[in-house]
């Protein structure tokens, strides 16, 4: 273990770099460029909220949740969403997308997922902002009034379970996707599952019986939910806390043990 955090101390900058790399690869040729972290998530919002509140008449609310707008419910749950989404899908092809540097040069191969993940965590943290506008311009017009309290700070603590869920997610996949390449369309199919079982854009209060319970089994359901029962000035649901943070942990310790043992055979597969 000292011996990689060592090796990890030696190429911190490494990861800075790709990390950087990564960010305008994505944004490459786009006349918008990084102001599309701001405005699809914005758009995405208004789409899900006419869709699922107008047009198909949404009824009823948590009780967690009473006097939150739906758009800003929405909102929170698409952001977290879309991060989980994007950092393990380009942690997945971390290695196969580099496969030509890492014939060619030595570089600690958990540098590739880690820097795919670390890209997309700045990227999100840059779309708070959206969220902030939104809960500002509802608090201005006077259809919501934000409970100033300590919970709100609270909420770094379920976006620190989320960044870990998805490094520990992401050098699984990574790992698998050099062997299988079939894991690509299966995440695809699995995240679409995630979605609908995160409860972005419905109530989870409204699932009884058997559903509520297995909707619960989804961590990212529970990081989700903790993070906007803190952001709208609600104490954690604990046992939640304990399931999110226990998931993710373990997720991170299959991930390091798995990618460990086969990074010495990823040459001769990528």
């Amino acid at each position: 273990m000292s011996q990689v955090l060592k090796n990890f101390n030696r190429y911190r900058y490494l990861l800075g770099e790709l990390a950087k790399k990564n960010i305008k690869l994505k944004y490459r040729r786009s006349y918008l460029g990084i102001l599309w972290t701001l405005i699809e998530p914005l758009l995405t919002m208004m789409v899900l909220s006419f869709v699922f509140e107008e047009m198909l008449g949404r009824t009823g609310q948590d009780k967690a949740f009473i006097g939150v707008p739906f758009p800003v419910y929405v909102l929170t749950g698409r952001l977290l969403y879309s991060f989980f989404s994007s950092s393990t899908n380009s942690a997945m092809k971390s290695i196969r997308a580099n496969g030509a540097m890492i014939k060619k040069v030595y570089v600690p191969k958990y540098m590739y997922p880690l820097s795919g993940i670390l890209s997309n965590f700045v990227i999100f943290l840059i779309s708070l902002v959206v969220l902030v506008g939104v809960m500002v311009f509802f608090c201005f017009t006077g259809s919501y009034k934000a409970p100033m309290n300590g919970y709100m700070f609270l909420s770094i603590v379920p976006l620190i379970n989320l960044l870990i869920l998805c490094v520990g997610v992401g050098l699984i996949l990574a790992t698998l996707c050099v062997f299988f390449r079939d894991i690509e369309y299966l995440w695809s199919v699995m995240l679409m599952l995630i979605m609908y079982c995160s409860a972005i854009f419905y109530f989870a209060s409204r699932l009884k019986g058997y559903k509520g319970m297995l909707i619960k089994l989804n961590p990212l359901f529970g990081i989700i939910d903790n993070f906007r029962r803190a952001l709208f000035g609600q104490p954690f649901d604990m046992v939640m806390l304990g399931y999110t943070f226990g998931v993710s942990f373990a997720a991170l310790a299959l991930g390091m043990i798995l990618f460990y043992k086969k990074q010495d055979t990823f040459i001769l597969n990528i």
